[in-house]
């Protein structure tokens, strides 16, 4: 039991941090863990990772929006499209053959880290405040509707298209990027953590407590680092993180 424990502390925290730092989905961390290391269901892990990641994206929400960095109206435009799209891609993904696709949000979290280190982001913002709001609106919707899509065809890598989306497509400073990302994440994750457990019954509720409550602590302590650093810092830190996590779960996926 104790062993049980510590993998959850440590993916939960891991999944925080990221989720803090980076608006990386806990999915994307704590499912990997309990699936290779304590032979979960799959469909039950990711219930209990989705139900770790609304707090900890809550908490990480309030923390950047705390700080104005979080786009409210842009952000809740582009969740309708995203809980829409995300539907709609779950749907044709269950007539087509999908099993290559399975370690897309594995290699984006590498290849993001790398990014970051190598290519930081350094926009101050401005570029989306000189938009006029009509083009604003657009883009946001159509993003949604690419990030719903390729999350509900592929049943990954949310957190990370949005954060790439959110930098590199609108020109998002880092810090706003992902307060958006968590605010949006916040919502699509409490509808999936819903969802598998209305259709998967009861999950294993001392890994659900634990992982929830390490995955918030790892979240609220991230959230403060980021929004208190140096945007130079913030994106160092940033691509270390997602590249050791993105190395470690390249590690569990495809070797252990």
């Amino acid at each position: 039991m104790l062993a049980k424990i510590i993998v959850y502390i440590i993916s939960g925290l891991g999944a925080g941090i990221g989720t803090g730092l980076a608006g990386l989905s806990a999915a994307a961390i704590i499912s990997p863990m309990l699936i290779t290391f304590l032979g979960f269901d799959a469909y039950e892990a990711v219930g209990i990772a989705l139900a770790s990641d609304v707090l900890a994206s809550g908490v990480s929400a309030y923390t950047y929006g705390k700080n104005k960095h979080l786009d409210i109206k842009n952000g809740l435009v582009m969740l309708l499209s995203v809980l829409i799209f995300t539907l709609v891609g779950s749907r044709i993904a269950s007539y087509v053959p999908n099993s290559t696709m399975g370690g897309f949000s594995v290699f984006m979290t590498t290849f993001l880290g790398i990014r970051f280190i190598f290519k930081p982001v350094m926009q101050t913002g401005q570029a989306q405040a000189d938009k006029s709001r009509q083009r604003k609106i657009a883009e946001s919707i159509l993003c949604g509707i690419l990030i719903g899509f390729i999350c509900g065809f592929i049943g990954a890598g949310g957190g990370m298209m949005l954060l790439f989306v959110l930098t590199g497509v609108l020109g998002y400073e880092l810090k706003m990027a992902v307060g958006t990302s968590v605010f949006i994440m916040t919502f699509t994750a409490l509808t999936g953590a819903i969802s598998h457990f209305a259709i998967g019954g009861k999950p294993d509720f001392p890994a659900l407590i634990v992982c929830i409550l390490a995955t918030l602590i790892g979240a609220r302590g991230s959230a403060l680092f980021a929004n208190s650093a140096t945007p130079k810092t913030q994106n160092r830190v940033t691509g270390i993180v997602l590249t050791v996590l993105g190395i470690a779960m390249i590690l569990v996926k495809f070797v252990f």
